[in-house]
């Protein structure tokens, strides 16, 4: 990789992450926060988004997806995540486990999560109550960029791999035809204290929030449609909304998924289609087309996920929709 290369990534991800960082590193020039990685098919994985969606689907359930960011953009960030969860015995307590790898350029973080659900059950449904914690790693190898003579004060020998210990919480509330939630993503933000160090931070004016809700409306015994949306609300911003996303669902015969959904906040296109091969195995795919500033940069980004349950309780005759 040239250091032009090097500078045309980093220059884009500065870009498209200034509503996310840049914006918050203005008010802050110290204040560090792990990325919040973005996922278009967290319709079919609510864990990774909200805490307290683990065992809502009553099953033992894995769920493997890779995601590249930006096709066409040299070392663009790639994005693989591993979830599993499942309601206990006494279906009462679920627990889960997630975990994601990111890299772009020169930079590489990792981060694992253990999560707990309460199920309270409702007359008309469930609600959940979750709690996660876990750490992200985050390491920048200067020495992978050429051109760089040492000493130099902009890539310092003493840079190290950071740990970011965090927490998070939501709530979730769903039926067979309705579900909503709302999550914190993460209770702690982090500042550089200088000499390779960092001090963890608590405040309300930090906080992310993350709103999803959406429907199952049956047109037919054989077709329904899903809308849905997503919003993730920050507090420490001026410009406060980091994603706003509408989304629907066209499913076919329990068989065959078919959706759209628009990214208002970045001004992109998501197409999404799934199959359910057999009652426990699904797969998906998603492509995300850049209809604003990133068009001039990237051919879009895509993704594709494998989800399989374990269990006896999903089943063709009494299929998951949330």
């Amino acid at each position: 990789m040239t250091m032009y290369r090097f500078a045309a990534i980093l220059s884009v991800f500065l870009l498209c992450t200034a509503g996310k960082s840049a914006a918050q590193a203005d008010a802050d020039p110290e204040r560090i926060r792990p990325g919040y990685p973005v996922y278009s098919q967290y319709l079919h994985n609510g864990l990774m988004i909200n805490p307290a969606y683990a065992g809502s689907r009553d099953a033992l359930s894995v769920l493997l997806s890779c995601r590249v960011q930006w096709m066409g953009i040299p070392d663009a960030p790639r994005i693989e995540s591993v979830s599993l969860h499942s309601p206990l015995r006494n279906d009462k307590v679920a627990l889960g486990l997630k975990a994601g790898f990111m890299q772009y350029g020169v930079t590489k973080s990792q981060s694992i999560y253990g999560i707990y659900a309460y199920h309270i059950r409702l007359k008309t449904g469930k609600i959940s109550l979750g709690l996660k914690a876990g750490t992200e790693l985050s390491n920048t190898d200067y020495r992978g960029i050429p051109g760089i003579t040492r000493p130099d004060p902009a890539f310092p020998e003493t840079d190290k791999s950071y740990i970011f210990p965090n927490a998070g919480a939501g709530v979730y509330y769903f039926t067979d035809k309705f579900f909503a939630g709302l999550a914190v993503p993460s209770f702690l933000f982090y500042r550089n204290t200088g000499n390779g160090h960092v001090q963890a931070s608590h405040s309300f004016s930090e906080y992310d929030f993350v709103v999803s809700a959406g429907a199952l409306l049956s047109l037919s015994p054989v077709f329904m449609i899903k809308p849905s949306l997503l919003i993730d609300y920050s507090m420490n911003k001026s410009d406060h909304l980091n994603q706003f996303d509408v989304n629907c669902n066209f499913i076919f015969s329990d068989l065959v998924w078919l959706g759209a959904s628009w990214r208002i906040t970045e001004q992109v296109a998501v197409g999404h289609l799934q199959i359910q091969i057999n009652p426990r195995l699904m797969a998906g795919l998603s492509y995300d087309y850049p209809a604003g500033r990133m068009n001039s940069f990237s051919r879009g980004s895509s993704e594709i996920i494998l989800r399989y349950e374990f269990g006896s309780r999903i089943s063709a005759a009494n299929p998951k929709y949330f």
